[in-house]
């Protein structure tokens, strides 16, 4: 624990006190010596006889008893109450506690979110059994550097200021994994379908044609451009469920890696 700000004693200034005081010195004059009560040398005597060594460290304020306090046992009926779905007025109506120390008490229990009380969604993990099946396709946004930045000269300060950004677009087989990336200047609809068309050309010449295509729901995908293209490449277009970026997690995990790298 951290001594305060205006504290006389540390811990081995309390056990030099104490030393004085058990070699002789008197209670008065070792309290004089540095600077503290005589209650507060005869304090520190106490406890040093009382706990050794490990009595001269510094202690919580918190009491050592409450008799006012939630007991255990209410403790254990909101949780229960809470497991049963009822709201933090409802347990405190049924207690007969403030509603401010039932959300304390499940705040401490880890069940004062609801979401925390439903069992955590078993992962489903999916690979589709051959190539062409499905093909991955995800947008990358990357800064545009014209000279090199702060990761090679150390220099946060000096900036790469209006160089702009690239967009890569990652096109990445499900079942063998075998990624197609390219360049584009922005992402919109029209960058959408030539990152398609490039991707599909590449595979195309691998013999590799495939079914469906996977992305994210970002404008680029929903245009009317890119599902006119899907439905002249005849391919099943799959947009990833929202705010579940593990959906699209190949591609993700492809960029992730190749950036380390």
């Amino acid at each position: 624990m951290n001594l305060h700000k205006r504290a006389r004693l540390t811990p081995r200034g309390r056990a030099l006190l104490v030393q004085r005081m058990l070699t002789g010195l008197r209670a008065e004059d070792a309290a004089h010596a540095v600077g503290v009560s005589v209650r507060t040398a005869y304090k520190w005597l106490r406890r040093f006889r009382e706990e050794g060594e490990s009595g001269l460290l510094d202690r919580s304020s918190r009491p050592h008893s409450c008799p006012h306090g939630t007991s255990s046992d209410q403790v254990a009926q909101l949780i229960q109450l809470r497991r049963s779905r009822h709201t933090y007025r409802q347990i405190a109506q049924v207690l007969g506690v403030a509603v401010s120390t039932v959300a304390r008490r499940l705040k401490q229990a880890c069940v004062h979110r609801l979401a925390e009380l439903e069992r955590a969604p078993v992962v489903v993990r999916y690979e589709y059994p051959n190539a062409a099946d499905l093909l991955h396709l995800y947008i990358k946004k990357l800064g545009r550097f014209w000279r090199p930045g702060h990761r090679v000269t150390g220099d946060r300060q000096q900036g790469c200021d209006g160089a702009g950004w690239e967009f890569v677009q990652v096109a990445i087989d499900d079942a063998s994994r075998l990624a197609f990336t390219s360049l584009h200047p922005d992402e919109r609809g029209s960058s959408a379908c030539r990152a398609l068309l490039q991707a599909v050309r590449y595979y195309r010449g691998l013999g590799i044609r495939f079914e469906r295509v996977m992305t994210d729901n970002g404008a680029c995908y929903r245009s009317h451009s890119f599902r006119r293209l899907c439905a002249r490449l005849a391919l099943k277009h799959i947009r990833a469920k929202p705010y579940t970026p593990r959906t699209n997690g190949k591609a993700e995990r492809f960029i992730q890696t190749s950036l380390h790298e």
